[in-house]
């Protein structure tokens, strides 16, 4: 409700656009009403509005982590189909606080930023998020809606304590200052052609093993096409290989990561095909998470068509990794001729989505 009142005077000083957006997962009967309210705001401040509902099945476990990944989800296609590049939420120093606590359990909550791209993926490529309301306590900003004049919803989920952020809030932390990684400077180094990440052997060697460890999860899992990051243990192990001088293969979160003398190489794994990785697509659409291919026809992995491309993609092809080789998009037409789009101009989405995750995009898309 505060973030609303206060963009929409943002908005308004600025000329700026402001759509209003409500996710309703469904989950309780007051969810109805609860959206009828967020439409009669919209309506107050003539500012366009969406309800995003939440439908098909839920889980039975792990609610609030599957709640939050569709809402991202929702939000983010919302965002995309409307032309915006940026979702405002209203996290306050508490959520930060709380989610602190929650981690110190167990639990893999991540800590909101203030800036950040959208987690949902592909959903989310080119969307980001602004939570202007850190710094703020939960406190103070029921204090300012009061004063003005306004009321809120208090969702009972909240006082549930079979959620652990229920719990957390019941602890009642008080927030820390707060400290967010700084970008990723090392994420410079890396280059991309054809889907496939490299970075200078070199510049990781020369990098803290904290960084080339942030870079070898963000690499792996951007390469990869996924969107769950790896555990962070096993980026650290396969961080300390990389910044040694032997030989190093292994794969990290759907990507294989090979190390030379020179060059580390970060890729799709193929082998995923058979744990149901790389499912063809009918175009457009964004295939595999990595290449978002316009047109039409199917869109397949090139494992076993590569001899049917024309002539100047086989050749483009001999400058590919041959282990990347076969799980580059393969587009094939009615009459079975076949195209590689990653080959013929396509740009992949797997360098951008690195350098946004690795906080090198700080204000919003021109």
């Amino acid at each position: 409700m505060a973030l609303t009142l206060i963009a929409d005077r943002w908005a308004k000083a600025l000329g700026r656009d402001l759509l209003i957006f409500t996710a309703d997962h469904g989950l309780r009967p007051e969810s109805v009403g609860w959206t009828a309210r967020c439409a009669a705001l919209a309506h107050r401040l003539d500012r366009p509005f969406k309800a995003l509902p939440w439908v098909g099945d839920k889980p039975t476990r792990g609610m609030p982590a599957a709640a939050r990944r569709a809402r991202h989800a929702l939000l983010a296609d919302a965002a995309r189909d409307a032309g915006a590049a940026v979702v405002l939420m209203g996290h306050t120093a508490d959520d930060v606080a709380e989610a602190a606590v929650m981690r110190s359990c167990g639990s893999t909550v991540p800590a909101p930023k203030a800036w950040a791209p959208s987690p949902a993926w592909p959903q989310g490529r080119s969307v980001f998020l602004l939570r202007p309301l850190l710094d703020a306590r939960r406190e103070d900003i029921r204090a300012w809606l009061t004063a003005q004049g306004e009321t809120w919803i208090d969702d009972p989920a909240n006082q549930d304590l079979r959620f652990a952020r229920a719990r957390a809030r019941c602890a009642r932390p008080t927030p820390a200052p707060r400290l967010e990684p700084p970008p990723l400077a090392l994420a410079a180094a890396v280059t991309e052609h054809a889907g496939v990440l490299r970075i200078p052997r070199s510049t990781l060697q020369d990098a803290s093993p904290e960084d080339v460890a942030r870079l070898t999860g963000l690499a792996a899992v951007c390469a990869g096409g996924g969107d769950r990051a790896p555990a962070r243990e096993r980026s650290h192990r396969l961080a300390v290989k990389l910044r040694t001088t032997g030989p190093v293969l292994a794969t990290l979160a759907g990507a294989r990561v090979e190390a030379g003398e020179s060059t580390v190489a970060f890729m799709r794994e193929p082998g995923e095909f058979r744990r149901g990785g790389l499912a063809a697509i009918h175009a457009p659409g964004v295939w595999d998470g990595r290449f978002e291919v316009g047109g039409g026809g199917e869109v397949r992995r090139l494992h076993g068509l590569a001899n049917r491309l024309p002539r100047d993609e086989q050749a483009a092809l001999r400058n590919i990794p041959p282990a990347a080789r076969s799980a580059l998009p393969a587009r094939v037409g009615p009459d079975g001729a076949v195209t590689c789009p990653a080959l013929a101009g396509t740009p992949s989405l797997v360098c951008a989505r690195l350098q946004a995750a690795a906080g090198r995009v700080q204000r919003e898309p021109a």
